[in-house]
């Protein structure tokens, strides 16, 4: 049965919604993006445009791979999409993809959100 955080992840990527949440004790700003399982453990592929983390921010944000069960007080908010400059590479943070944003995503997920 997913988590409480699983399904609120999957809400915002279906709905494309921010979602403001603590991950290791930091308020984070982020736009989820690819959602799945990584040896068994809930996993999230996810665009920071605010907050803070151990290792800073960057000026525009920067992708980041959080595990769900370090999630607390998430919640969904209104908001501009926000996702990183365009990129070569496969992401390798979700192993088995559930939800992804791509509505032509090369992951196979079980759910996508549908094109606009």
């Amino acid at each position: 049965m997913p988590s409480p955080a699983y399904e609120l992840f999957a809400q915002a990527i279906i709905g494309h919604k921010q979602i403001s949440c603590l991950y290791d004790g930091y308020v984070r700003e982020l736009c989820p993006h690819i959602l799945g399982h990584t040896n068994g453990e809930e996993k999230a592929l996810t665009f920071q445009f605010g907050g803070r983390s151990k290792k800073g921010l960057p000026p525009g944000g920067q992708w980041r791979c959080l595990w769900l069960s370090k999630v607390t007080n998430a919640q969904l908010r209104e908001g501009p999409w926000h996702a990183g400059s365009r990129h070569t590479q496969a992401q390798d943070c979700v192993e088995i993809v559930d939800v992804d944003v791509n509505p032509l995503s090369p992951y196979d997920p079980k759910r996508r959100r549908e094109g606009r």
